[in-house]
């Protein structure tokens, strides 16, 4: 009788844990797919610089102060897309400034495409081997925060190699949440789709913009 209970829940265990996959990446699709066309909107609508760093701040304390109160809920899509929206919006002077360069539909297109393989590529590895990345947590908020001084240290001086190195670290990282996040859903440590879409978009967000800063930097023009 106890392990008829046993598998039953292992049962239930697998088949949540498969719901919860499912809709995140239907979520993550569709808020991806949303966050472009805002971006697009951005670009067209040559949104100042400074109404962009206002929606990406905003985006930002929505999904801190915000999101929390209701990602049991509903009302928590229409939030994710709202802040996923406005960070698209934010996106549109820096994606502006790269496709302004000689090569710069080239130098966003390989971000974009690089973005798309890595995250596919680790999330696969993920959901074909069920590994438990849970143990990388601390390891990457400590990166996290090292990576994060850098980059305000770099702002005053402004030094390229700096901005390389900022950037190379920001793409391992971005890479290692990834894992992270994805086999917390995969092994049950994370069981709302709605944070777990918010998770990785922002590292899917973070990694496409350092990449573009990355690619940036390398280029002749």
């Amino acid at each position: 009788m106890q392990d008829v209970t046993q598998v039953s829940r292992t049962r239930e265990s697998a088949l949540q844990t498969n719901t919860v996959l499912r809709n995140t990446y239907a979520l993550l699709s569709m808020t991806l797919l949303f966050s472009a066309a805002m971006a697009a909107v951005s670009i067209f609508a040559n949104i100042p610089p400074m109404v962009a760093l206002i929606c990406s701040f905003g985006a930002i304390g929505i999904l801190m102060f915000v999101l929390p109160k209701f990602d049991e809920s509903a009302a928590g899509i229409g939030i994710v897309f709202l802040a996923t929206g406005m960070l698209g919006l934010g996106l549109g002077p820096m994606l502006s400034m790269y496709l302004s360069l000689p090569n710069g539909g080239s130098i966003v297109t390989t971000a974009m495409g690089g973005t798309g393989v890595i995250f596919l590529a680790l999330s696969a590895y993920v959901l074909t081997t069920k590994k438990d990345f849970s143990f990388m947590g601390g390891f990457l908020m400590v990166g996290l925060i090292v990576i994060f001084g850098a980059a305000i240290l770099n702002i005053f001086m402004s030094i390229p190699a700096l901005s390389i190195a900022i950037s190379s670290a920001m793409v391992l990282l971005m890479s290692g949440f990834i894992l992270f996040d994805t086999s917390r859903i995969v092994n049950g440590g994370e069981t709302n789709y709605i944070r777990a879409t918010v998770s990785l978009f922002i590292n899917i967000f973070n990694l496409f913009t350092s990449l573009l800063h990355l690619l940036g930097i390398m280029s002749d023009d």
